[in-house]
């Protein structure tokens, strides 16, 4: 089992994010939506874009939490979560997505929702989003839909999620 290192991106960083996500997806889609969530100031919070790194620190896993809303409250979208196929299950995934959400938690935010697969997100924690009121602007599988409270002392809002703009949604 590889013990993985994990930290937040830095500028030197985003060619590799680029190559990870292009090469972790069919479509270049996802890489796009990274590019376009960095340029957008109102989505982007230092220090939540992390990466899971192979040796001599070779980017090769990414997790990304964004800001978004879920009625009027701040919260933070996991999306996109990519590694290079040749690190797919290996635990590289596992140890960005820990990090980002570590690194929310200390950073004082409350809740993250993402929409993904079932089998996968409630290892960390993650739950029905349905199950508190949360629900997606657009039609999505029940249990693909999820939410994650930060604190467990958090009262987690229920409403609608506003993604940002680059979601397209």
């Amino acid at each position: 089992m590889t013990t993985w290192t994990t930290r937040p991106e830095t500028v030197d960083d985003i060619p590799a994010i680029g190559d990870i996500t292009l090469r972790a997806f069919p479509t270049a889609g996802e890489a796009d939506l990274v590019d376009a969530l960095r340029a957008d100031p109102a989505a982007w919070i230092a220090g939540l874009s992390v990466i899971a790194t192979a040796a001599g620190d070779r980017p090769v896993g990414h997790a990304l939490l964004t800001r978004c809303h879920v009625g009027d409250q701040p919260a933070l979208a996991l999306a996109p979560c990519s590694v290079l196929p040749e690190f797919q299950r290996t635990g590289a995934g596992s140890a960005a997505v820990r990090a980002a959400l570590a690194c929310a938690r200390a950073m004082g935010e409350k809740l993250v929702v993402v929409l993904g697969h079932a089998d996968y997100y409630p290892r960390f924690g993650f739950r029905r989003a349905s199950a508190f009121g949360i629900r997606a602007p657009f039609e999505t599988p029940e249990d693909a839909m999820m939410s994650l409270a930060l604190d467990d002392a958090y009262a987690v809002p229920s409403g609608v999620i506003r993604y940002p703009a680059a979601f397209g949604v």
